[in-house]
């Protein structure tokens, strides 16, 4: 009876052990996109992967959140010290952190940083009121100008293109870090007399100053600019269409980056693999999502802009998808 009893209690742990083993499999894997500020493109779209990944959840147990951050500098950062598991960053950003370069030389490359794939292009966009007589970046001198708030793509856009031009935030008669949800009230307050902002294009923000105070676009095209395009892949000169603003009739010539999805090596092949997926099959949708998302093109999005290694679980996707040899 002894040995009989012990035989089914090693049965029944033996049972237990087994229906254990699915139910652990299924535990969920939470993740978090780092995007930016709630007025750019990077938040919705954040958003919008998160909603894609949901819709396969019971098939891959992932669960996605996207978070409001300081943008493009603090996601890079926030995936370095395991706080995100994905970001989206500017593509020079991108460049820097995983070189070390720029304002990562401090901090050394990020070896661990993986490109998973591109988005929207970026241009670097100057705004400024109508009656503070600023016409092209130069004019910006002894200004008071908004620089963006530190850990953003855009004031790290600024101090690139600042450094190359000679130039010190004491060039400005006031340098203010406003959030990029916050700059368009300035302007039309007459707190600043210029706003810089790097984002993908219509913009609700810009579109406020536009229509709240008569701001116009700013030239940006000296030889400084020139010569940061002609220096670095990750840069490209860009025109942002007439029309699409209030007073501004003229396309509005200036440089710019990309937007890019970021992971870190860390995060498993299969996590990154479905959120790739969950992208790619339903992109279309992903491009209505905003007008700036309008002209994706999926094999430009495996292609430009990505100056990291691709993370494993993307390149799977793609190579099935028959986006990358």
């Amino acid at each position: 009876m002894k040995l009989l009893a012990t035989a089914s209690a090693l049965a029944l742990g033996a049972a237990i052990g087994l229906s254990a083993a699915p139910a652990q499999a299924q535990q969920p894997t939470f993740i978090t996109i780092g995007t930016g500020g709630v007025t750019g493109v990077y938040y919705p779209a954040g958003g919008a992967i998160c909603r894609m990944l949901a819709r396969t959840r019971s098939e891959h147990g992932i669960r996605c959140g996207a978070e409001s951050t300081g943008g493009s500098v603090f996601n890079v950062n926030a995936l370095r010290s395991g706080e995100l598991e994905f970001g989206v960053a500017q593509s020079d950003v991108q460049f820097h952190a995983y070189n070390g370069s720029g304002r990562f030389t401090e901090q050394g490359p990020d070896e661990k940083l993986r490109a998973v794939f591109s988005i929207h292009p970026e241009p670097f966009t100057v705004v400024a009121r109508g009656d503070a007589g600023i016409t092209t970046f130069e004019d910006l001198k002894g200004k008071r100008v908004n620089v963006g708030n530190p850990g953003s793509g855009q004031r790290n856009t600024m101090e690139v293109l600042m450094d190359k031009m000679g130039w010190t935030m004491g060039d400005f008669s006031l340098a203010s870090e406003l959030q990029p949800a916050e700059q368009a009230q300035a302007l039309c307050d007459n707190n600043v007399d210029a706003i810089v902002y790097t984002v993908g294009h219509p913009n609700g923000s810009i579109q406020e100053a536009t229509t709240g105070c008569s701001a116009v676009l700013v030239t940006v095209d000296n030889d400084a600019v020139r010569a940061l395009v002609e220096e670095n892949p990750f840069y490209r000169m860009a025109t942002i269409p007439g029309g699409m603003y209030r007073g501004n009739a003229d396309d509005t010539t200036t440089f710019g980056v990309g937007a890019t999805i970021v992971t870190s090596a860390d995060v498993s092949d299969e996590v990154v693999y479905q959120l790739t997926k969950s992208v790619f099959e339903n992109l279309d949708q992903f491009r209505s999502l905003h007008p700036a998302l309008a002209n994706l093109d999926a094999q430009q999005m495996v292609q430009d802009g990505l100056s990291a290694p691709l993370h494993p679980g993307a390149q799977k996707y793609f190579r099935e998808a028959g986006l990358l040899n």
